[in-house]
């Protein structure tokens, strides 16, 4: 990672903490009513450790279903720049995916990232190519439907990380749910990570053993 990219992740990072800072003062209420206005990132251990697999997969197309603000897709854009890959990043929100794209023009990034406004699931059901690796990071009860639409495309070996799996506790049901319903399918291996708001990592094999 070279010091630009690295620059535009500390000036995440600094909105970060005073976001925090700002939460914290707040009620749950208004927390809810303003929800839109943070960052609510990743997070940078969950964001190397996804950069690490995009990279040793060297995972050519990367799916990002909820981009927010941009902070993951600095971190996905960077891992496919040295081999070639690209990102594919969706997000509901025009003005939070104008902010990311000027971050990553900032990062010098922007050319590895194909950005689809709108509805998830419109979007999803536009890609066509085989997808390598996805990043799920929207409302949970939309991640079995994504799933549905995703889980097609995938090429051998593709793996798809789902966030906030253990935080917050409200919507840990909701996450439970998603993870049963990931292992019911046979070629799916899956795993609970205690990275970050904790990840379900899951990875998709067209060859079953024994």
């Amino acid at each position: 990672m070279n010091s630009r990219v690295q620059a535009v992740l500390d000036e995440y990072h600094a909105r970060t903490k005073k976001e925090d800072v700002l939460m914290a003062s707040l009620s749950s209420e208004d927390i809810d009513t303003r929800l839109d206005e943070f960052l609510l990132p990743i997070g940078p251990q969950t964001g190397q450790l996804l950069h690490l697999l995009i990279q040793q997969a060297q995972s050519k197309a990367v799916v990002e279903v909820g981009a927010s603000f941009g902070y993951s897709t600095i971190w996905f854009a960077d891992a496919v720049s040295a081999h070639g890959g690209k990102v594919i990043s969706l997000e509901l929100d025009a003005k939070k995916q104008e902010y990311a794209a000027k971050m990553l023009e900032k990062a010098g990034l922007l050319k590895f990232v194909e950005f689809k406004n709108g509805d998830a699931l419109e979007s999803l059901a536009d890609i066509k190519e085989p997808i390598d690796f996805v990043l799920l990071d929207l409302w949970k009860r939309f991640y079995i439907p994504c799933f549905d639409l995703i889980y097609p495309k995938l090429a051998d070996g593709a793996m798809i990380a789902a966030d906030n799996m253990r935080y917050p506790a409200s919507v840990r049901e909701t996450a439970d749910n998603y993870r049963a319903y990931v292992k019911g399918h046979d070629k799916m291996d899956s795993v609970l990570l205690s990275v970050g708001s904790g990840i379900e990592l899951s990875r998709y094999k067209t060859e079953l053993v024994g």
